[in-house]
Parts: structure tokens; C-alpha cells; sequence
């Protein structure tokens, strides 16, 4: 549904984007993440028309950008970084006036407008002059201008800077809602919210893509091996020995029991097969001793960005 191949753009003599490939599946949720001028706005910029790549080519709904801007923009809705509002213009006024841009005939119009003001929590701001409204409210109506005319394709840029914790859930939800019907790109400095909201990420930094997976990928190939937490009740030695005895596996960790804690003796198992937590399984039932809990133990979206962007810089340098 969206298509990025070889993007690159100077703003003068400055590399703004280099290189730059990636697809995101219809129906998708990916995450775009990067430090401050990693090149994620100048991309969302490019694959709204908004301006040309220097090089390469955008393809949007199966539409290039750069031959087909008019029709790309039909099918896709589009939040930037800065919200632009007419501060004397009602919510409701200002909804009906990108309506009337997106969608023809007005029973349409005014069912896409009540439908948004709905999704984004508007109703009790639809009367207000967008001036008096506060930056999460702004936020919101963004939000909705972007939603109206149910398009193919969200690109979401900081879609919930200024919100309290209680909107961050709410446009959360929505969001997650829509995966599925809509193919969604968002960009966020917040990297709770995009593990909780997306399917994969797309890491960029300095204008390149340093990875794109999903964060338990991500996680596996950045530590070279599958980390398995295990916690089962038995004698912690033999546990601890047929463990160690599998095949495949590297390493076994016993952890301190804790004697208000849940039942059991807890291990980390690492192993080069990504598998093994079957192995695992097997064993511990075929000993006849009882299995609580077996789970990857994977790095948090921030430790893998962290990770990969020093690492990428130590490299530069």
C-alpha cells in the first residue's frame, strides 16, 4: 500500500534522506522512529506530495506520488507535525470546510463530519472557536480532518504530541482501531505508544534506515540469540542440569528465588535456536515438574532504538 524505493532528498547541499527504502502492507500499522532530524517529517512531506524527492520514487494506494499527487491525496489522510487551524473558525465549521475538499455531496459531508467529531471526543469543542482551544484539542481536530472521507491510507506525524494520559488512550484506541481498514505510517518520539500501537518499525537516523521488523525481530538480531525466561517448581539444581543439557543451548542463568515471590525457580535460558522454548517445554513435563511461566525475554522498543542508533553513530565516526 505504500512503497518507498531509493528516496533521497538535499535541501541544498545538506543529505536530508539517503537512500531510503521500505513498504508498509494495507492494512498495516508501522511505526516511524528517529532522533530530531532523523528525516522523518521530510519523508512523511514526500509521501503526501507536500514536495518531490530529489531521487528515487513513492508509490501510494499503487499511485506514484510524483506523477499522480492529485489522486494520491484523494486516498489519504494526512496529520503533520504542526497542526494548521484557523483560529476563528468553529471545529464544526472548520471539519465541514476540508469536507467539502475531500467529499462530494453534502449528506456525506455532514455523516463524516458528526462520525469525527464522535471518534476524536469533539462534540462538547464542535461550537468553539479553534483559537480558544487547548494544544491536545487542537491535536484532536487534526486528527479528525485527517479521518474524514474514511481514506485508504493515515500518515500520522506526532499524532499524540500535547495529549494528557487519558487522550494518549483514547487516540491510542482509535488508532489501533483502525489497523485494518486503513494502511497507517505514524511517527512518534514516544516509544511506549508505538510499541503499544504498531506491527513493526521502521528505525531511521541521519536521512538511512538503520532497521525495519517487528521489536521481537528486531530484539533477537540485535542480541544474536533467543532469551527464554523460564520458571517451573522442582529441584533447582536438576532443572538447572537439564537445561544446560539441551542442544543449541548457550547459556543457562539461575535467578535468586524470592521468598514472597511465585512459585518456583526461575531461569534464563539463551540459545542460537529460536525455538527453543519447545525444547524447554518438552523437558521440564517429561521430568514431571511443574511449568509457571516460559516467554521470551526480548529488549524494549527504547533499549533497541538506543541501541541501534549509538551504535550507528560509533560506526560514523
Amino acid at each position: 500500500m505504500i512503497g518507498v524505493q531509493n528516496v533521497t532528498k538535499y535541501y541544498g547541499q545538506v543529505c536530508a534522506l539517503d537512500g531510503v527504502s521500505f513498504t508498509v502492507k494495507s492494512g498495516e500499522i508501522v511505526g516511524l522512529l528517529g532522533p530530531n532530524g532523523s528525516g522523518k517529517t521530510t519523508l512523511m512531506r514526500i509521501l503526501t506530495g507536500f514536495f518531490p524527492a530529489t531521487e528515487g520514487s513513492v508509490h501510494v494506494a499503487g499511485l506514484d506520488v510524483a506523477t499522480s499527487s492529485l489522486e494520491v491525496r484523494n486516498r489519504l489522510g494526512y496529520l503533520p507535525e504542526n497542526v494548521v487551524l484557523y483560529p476563528d473558525m468553529s471545529v464544526r465549521a472548520f471539519l465541514h470546510f476540508c469536507a467539502r475538499v475531500k467529499i462530494d455531496g453534502a449528506v456525506q459531508r455532514r455523516t463524516n463530519v458528526e462520525r469525527v467529531l464522535s471518534e476524536c471526543a469533539l462534540e462538547p469543542m464542535a461550537h468553539r472557536q479553534m483559537g480558544t482551544l487547548s494544544k491536545g484539542y487542537r491535536q484532536r481536530v487534526g486528527l479528525a480532518q485527517a479521518l474524514l472521507g474514511n481514506p485508504e491510507v493515515l500518515i500520522l506525524d506526532e499524532p499524540t504530541v500535547g495529549l494528557d494520559p487519558n487522550q494518549v488512550i483514547d487516540i491510542r484506541e482509535l488508532i489501533k482501531g483502525l489497523g485494518g481498514k486503513a494502511t497507517i505510517l505514524l511517527s512518534s518520539h514516544i516509544l511506549h505508544e508505538v510499541e503499544l500501537m504498531c506491527e513493526r518499525v521502521v528505525i531511521i537516523d541521519k536521512g538511512r534506515i538503520l532497521a525495519e521488523d517487528t521489536t521481537d525481530r528486531l530484539s533477537e538480531r540485535i542480541q544474536g540469540a533467543a532469551n527464554v525466561r523460564v520458571r517451573a517448581s522442582g529441584p533447582p539444581t536438576d532443572i538447572l542440569n537439564a537445561l544446560r543439557a539441551l542442544k543449541a543451548v548457550d547459556q543457562v542463568i539461575e535467578h535468586d528465588a524470592e521468598s514472597d515471590g511465585p512459585e518456583g525457580a526461575v531461569f534464563t535460558v539463551r540459545s542460537s535456536n529460536h525455538d527453543i522454548a519447545r525444547e524447554i517445554a518438552q523437558t521440564i513435563i517429561h521430568n514431571g515438574w511443574a511449568l509457571h511461566e516460559l516467554r521470551p525475554v526480548t529488549l524494549d522498543l527504547e533499549a533497541l532504538f538506543v541501541r541501534l542508533t549509538r551504535e550507528e553513530r560509533k560506526e560514523a565516526a
